[in-house]
């Protein structure tokens, strides 16, 4: 979703938004059947952003598999695991990072591709605010409320990765 909103900028925000969450899906699926081909090593962050109550901040976005998960993104050329998490973060939900630090880089297959994902954990005290666009719900949820509607492996290893944290 990088390139897109790099190539495309502003002109997309003009769009209404159930256009664009369709341009999104598009582009989406574009993204994979290239991943499929080409098989590239990807670069990217999972932030894990927690309220003063110790709750997660998971999203929904508007493509893919409509799961909740934790806010992230691709790494830019260059750009820093930590700085990566606080841009994506703020991006997606309008929510700032503080204290925030790697705690560990997952390698996992994405669609072919190699994807390794910093995983980055922190404190927020702001709440989200989503666009309706690339995101369509944000909120916090108790480590041990998580929503069934994620991947299978996602709650253990955000319980995992919280404990990392605070460890």
């Amino acid at each position: 979703m990088l390139l897109l909103s790099a190539l495309l900028g502003p002109a997309l925000r003009r769009l209404p938004a159930p256009l664009h969450r369709r341009l999104y899906r598009l582009a989406h699926w574009c993204r994979k059947q290239v991943w499929r081909i080409w098989q590239p090593s990807l670069h990217g962050v999972r932030v894990l952003a927690l309220d003063a109550e110790g709750r997660v901040l998971l999203v929904r976005h508007s493509y893919g598999s409509n799961k909740w998960m934790p806010p992230g993104g691709g790494l830019n050329r260059a750009e820093e695991p930590v700085a990566a998490a606080e841009r994506e973060l703020l991006e997606e939900t309008g929510c700032r990072l503080a204290e925030a630090r790697l705690l560990t880089v997952a390698t996992e297959d994405l669609v072919g591709a190699s994807n390794h994902v910093h995983v980055v954990a922190g404190r927020t005290d702001d709440s989200p605010r989503v666009d309706g666009r690339e995101i369509v719900e944000a909120r916090f949820f108790a480590l041990d409320a998580l929503p069934g509607q994620m991947a299978a492996r996602l709650p253990a290893e955000i319980r995992r990765w919280v404990a990392d944290y605070h460890a």
